[in-house]
Order: C-alpha cells, then sequence, then structure tokens
C-alpha cells in the first residue's frame, strides 16, 4: 500500500491517523504543495484531481480522504471506527463531514493562493477567512461533541470524527485561532492526541517534514 500525501495536508493526516490506528503498514510518497509537485503528470495520472492523499492497494487508486477512511473501515474491521448503531453511525459520520466538507475545503492551499493571487487579499484577510470558516464549523461540533461526546468527539473510542477533528485542530492552531469557544472539542481533541497513533500522525514526525 502506497499513501500519496504531503506531511502538513490535513486530508493526508485523517488517514495517516485512521492507518496507525488500524495498525496498517504502508509507503510515502511525497508530494510538496508548496512547490505544486501535486501538479505533475504522473500523479495527475494516479489522481486525476491532483489532490493529496491517495492511496494505491490492489492495483487500484483510492482517492478524497473520507472515502479512504470508510474503506479501511471497510476492509480493516479493528478497531472500528464507526459505532454500532445506524443512528450513531450518521452522526459520526456528519461530524467528520463537517469538517471535511465544509471547514477544510474553503480553508485548503489552493483556495488561499486564489484569495491572495486573484483577489488580492492580504495575511491578515486571508487569516480572518481561515478563522471565520473553522469558527462556524467548531462552533457546531462544540455543540455535538457536548451531545455525544464522552472522551472523544463521539462516545469513549476514537472514530473518524477524531480522524478530522485533531487535524483541523492542527490546522487551527497553525493559523492562531481562538480555540478558547471550544472546551469540549479541544478536550476531545487532547483525549485523542495523547494516543500513540495520533502522535504517529502527526504532521512533524513525517519522513518529508520540513
Amino acid at each position: 500500500m502506497i499513501l500519496h500525501g504531503y506531511w502538513r495536508s490535513t486530508a493526508a493526516y485523517r488517514v495517516r491517523i485512521a492507518l496507525a490506528l488500524k495498525g496498517v503498514a504502508y509507503e510515502h510518497a511525497t508530494h510538496d504543495l508548496r512547490t505544486g509537485a501535486q501538479g505533475a503528470a504522473d500523479y495527475r495520472a494516479i489522481n486525476p484531481q491532483a489532490l493529496v492523499p491517495a492511496i494505491e492497494a490492489d492495483g487500484d487508486v483510492l482517492t478524497q480522504s473520507l472515502a479512504i477512511l470508510e474503506w479501511l473501515e471497510e476492509r480493516y474491521a479493528s478497531p472500528a471506527l464507526l459505532p454500532v448503531g445506524l443512528t450513531d453511525r450518521a452522526i459520526v459520520r456528519a461530524m467528520a463531514a463537517t469538517i471535511a466538507c465544509d471547514i477544510h475545503p474553503i480553508n485548503n492551499l489552493r483556495v488561499l493562493q486564489v484569495l491572495r493571487g486573484e483577489f488580492g487579499a492580504d495575511e491578515a484577510a486571508v487569516n480572518g477567512w481561515i478563522a471565520r470558516w473553522i469558527g462556524d464549523g467548531f462552533a457546531a461540533l462544540e455543540v455535538l461533541i457536548g451531545r455525544h461526546g464522552r472522551g472523544f468527539a463521539f462516545g469513549d473510542t476514537p472514530t473518524i470524527a477524531d480522524c478530522c477533528l485533531v487535524p483541523q485542530v492542527y490546522s487551527a492552531e497553525r493559523f492562531a485561532v481562538d480555540l478558547m469557544p471550544y472546551p469540549r472539542l479541544m478536550a476531545a481533541a487532547e483525549t485523542a492526541r495523547a494516543l500513540p497513533a495520533f502522535q504517529a500522525a502527526h504532521p512533524d514526525r513525517q519522513p518529508d517534514a520540513g
């Protein structure tokens, strides 16, 4: 199995967490997003969208982090990253999608580059943009974690919600977003970050970090 990623990509970070939790071995293939390496022809042949992550496994290529997380959950049943109950599974998926579909896409590198290059946004404006959308999503998650969390974002074991939450908190901290309004969310993130699997997946511990 080959994971195509980049050390600071939060989407790739999600997948690394799930792989570590499930104890799945893989090889790293890095694509430096700062230099646009993901747009190279050889990588576009693997992932036509030219984004990370992508996984090569069994002769197939999988893209989009949420789809990869679901595939890992189905292929490697233990430990489960989705709860048993039908409604509970939908809640966890919604929490993960709040991050992966609503917060992250409008704050990722290619969007920020357009804000700077085509709309003339300075760094203060870009940072305000980032904080706005993280804040909207985290405010909703704070309520959901208060309802459903028992140590982790949902329940008392890690789920795909935590796989998405921890990287988004990393991004928020990187951009100095005020996280004081989200004590339940931060408590869940700290619980998850204390686990060895989450620590092993941290960007600073990746072979391409720097």
